[in-house]
């Protein structure tokens, strides 16, 4: 499943610079409906919405992922650098080096724009406040999509008291969802503290978990994990994912990308599929360290993340999932999905240049060859013809042996 997109706003890039908010007018969409009452920011485009996030929060990360197989964890570290004014954020203590951390983020809300954007509310009537466009959606809807902070702040506020703070536009979203899949941490930060919901869900039973996790914003993600709130890590969505579903899924597109691409000067000069990639790993490293279930099974085929991330052939990620510190790492690796361990699907992997090394890192953690599906094949039965297909056939049964005198000496003992 591929990154869900948000059809109306364009998600911006976390690692772009953002021009200053002082340059929007948050009255130009809202001028001829505080007049009329007929119409409501029509035809914003996600240019606007780009510039009009705020420039007095800057973000830069700083991320190192080393990935052995006989680590008990990873260090991850990411530094986040912000204007500091008003305290709204909670802190996270590091626990330990394998902890993913995101330093303590702190930023500034403009008081004077937020007194000014509530004065501007309270002039509304009813009918002003909680009108929805054809689209459903609400002021909060566009101030929260326009990284309007102060003003999305104050609309949250009004609509918090009339009891619609969680109305929903066409889509399902609400302006909590919209945050998210906006990556504006600091406005779900606010609509969470004035009482959001966060087990609401959009239309494919995406939460602001799982929407977090698909478009792999760490972030967005250590707000929603880290407010204090009870937020259900095992929720699936409508295609029987949970978050830490998504979250793998992403990971394996994007690294699909960067290897279609890794040839091009385009993209070794900006980097950009990288940093996404890195980001979607923080992000899992952030929803396993929560407490999900690594051996949580997706609805469709009951594939864990290990065969998601093993019939993508993404070595980087089945490196991360095997240097967990799990109690029973064999008894995850040969867990069947429709009859498949991931052994067999390592073995089906025919024309990736990681099959091999796939092959040999699941051995090593425990994988059994075997180990039948339901077609009662072995997976040294579903290796390719020719001389490669006879060396991996080979590795596995030189490790079939090896268990078979092992199992022989247990029972003699």
């Amino acid at each position: 499943m591929g990154a869900v997109r948000y059809d109306r706003w364009e998600v911006p890039s976390i690692h772009q610079p953002h021009s200053s908010l002082q340059q929007c007018n948050p009255f130009q969409f809202m001028s001829n409906f505080s007049q009329t009452g007929q119409t409501l920011g029509t035809g914003y485009s996600s240019r606007q919405m780009q510039e009009c996030h705020d420039a007095q929060t800057t973000q830069q990360y700083s991320i190192t992922v080393d990935c052995p197989v006989t680590a008990s964890g990873t260090d991850m570290t990411g530094t986040v650098s912000a204007q500091s004014s008003i305290q709204c954020w909670p802190s996270q203590s590091r626990e330990d080096h394998a902890t993913p951390y995101l330093q303590d983020y702190r930023t500034q809300m403009d008081m004077v724009k937020l007194q000014e954007a509530r004065v501007f509310l309270q002039n509304m009537d009813y009918s002003r406040t909680t009108w929805q466009d054809d689209d459903g959606d609400t002021i909060l809807h566009i101030y929260t999509a326009k990284g309007l902070r102060e003003y999305a702040y104050a609309a949250a506020e009004k609509l918090f008291e009339l009891g619609k703070l969680d109305s929903k536009e066409h889509k399902g979203k609400t302006a909590l969802l919209v945050a998210v899949a906006a990556n504006q941490p600091e406005i779900v930060q606010d609509l969470l503290s004035l009482g959001a919901d966060i087990t609401t869900c959009d239309v494919n039973g995406q939460t602001a978990l799982h929407l977090a996790a698909t478009y792999g914003f760490p972030r967005v993600m250590q707000v929603i994990l880290s407010t204090g709130l009870r937020v259900d890590l095992e929720a699936r969505n409508f295609e029987g994912l949970t978050a830490l579903h998504c979250a793998v899924i992403s990971h394996c597109g994007t690294m699909k990308a960067i290897n279609a691409c890794s040839s091009s000067s385009t993209w070794l000069a900006d980097g950009s599929l990288q940093t996404q990639a890195e980001d979607k790993l923080m992000c899992l490293r952030l929803i396993i360290n929560a407490g999900a279930t690594i051996t949580s099974q997706e609805i469709k085929s009951n594939k864990t993340v290990l065969h998601l991330a093993v019939k993508e052939g993404n070595i980087h990620l089945v490196r991360f999932l095997l240097s967990l510190p799990f109690p029973d790492m064999p008894a995850f690796i040969n867990l069947k999905a429709h009859g498949h361990t991931a052994l067999h699907m390592a073995a089906g992997l025919h024309g990736s240049p990681c099959q091999e090394e796939l092959i040999r890192l699941l051995l090593r953690c425990g994988a059994d060859p075997s180990i039948r599906n339901l077609e009662n094949d072995q997976p040294a039965h579903l290796l390719q013809s020719g001389d490669r297909g006879e060396r991996l056939k080979l590795i596995l049964k030189k490790k079939s042996a090896s268990r078979r005198r092992f199992t022989s000496l247990q029972d003699q003992e």
